[in-house]
């Protein structure tokens, strides 16, 4: 019989940060630019230090309940170990209605993380009713690639409702290498252990097998 020769397939889904990461706006409001700047030098000081500026949601990041939640937990209130494992995928249709998100959440099999997928044009809307059936699922973490609407809602409504429902979303991860991104994988998620927050920019890596 031939030997089947399996490989591991590392994917860094983090968006790189340099001076031309988009940075979040709206009409009167604007997220911290990003900088990172020489703070000493090895011919002045003897060693390299540069000082960083940024939001807590810049770049690839991760969103606390507390993003959207008055009441809602800070980013040090999940537990690592809900940051590390294996993920359910689920490709979301341009639309997804309550029957479609029925059978999207059939084939979960107790994973930790959930890892949805927008339409392959970036953008996928569901109703509120399909939400709510992903919502069920247990996993605390939810990451998100693309661009999730609520329809016939604000477009941040989405985020809103996740952290209403205890949720922890990370975005903003790179569209293309997302698209290779294969069911039965590992993922490995770590922010900064900040105190408090709403959020921080965290680094995001699919481990998976192909043979």
């Amino acid at each position: 019989m031939p030997v089947e020769h399996k490989t591991e397939v590392i994917l860094d889904l983090t968006k790189p940060m340099d001076g031309s990461l988009e940075i979040y706006a709206e009409e009167n409001y604007r997220d911290p630019d990003f900088s990172c700047t020489e703070w000493s030098s090895i011919g002045q000081q003897g060693y390299r230090v540069s000082a960083l500026c940024l939001g807590t949601q810049t770049g690839t990041h991760i969103d606390a309940p507390a993003h959207f939640d008055s009441d809602g937990d800070s980013l040090d209130a999940l537990p690592v170990e809900n940051l590390i494992g294996h993920y359910f995928l689920i490709d979301l249709p341009r639309e997804t209605n309550i029957v479609q998100a029925k059978s999207l959440s059939e084939a979960f099999r107790a994973e930790r993380i959930l890892f949805v997928r927008s339409d392959h044009l970036g953008v996928s809307f569901i109703t509120g009713a399909a939400l709510d059936i992903l919502l069920k699922l247990p996993p605390l973490v939810w990451v998100v690639s693309g661009q999730i609407e609520l329809i016939d809602a604000d477009p941040l409504e989405f985020h809103r409702l996740l952290a209403c429902h205890g949720k922890y979303l990370i975005e903003n991860l790179q569209a293309e290498l997302s698209r290779k991104v294969s069911p039965g994988g590992e993922l490995i998620a770590l922010p900064l252990r900040l105190l408090g927050t709403s959020g921080s920019p965290c680094r995001v890596v699919i481990r998976g097998i192909t043979q």
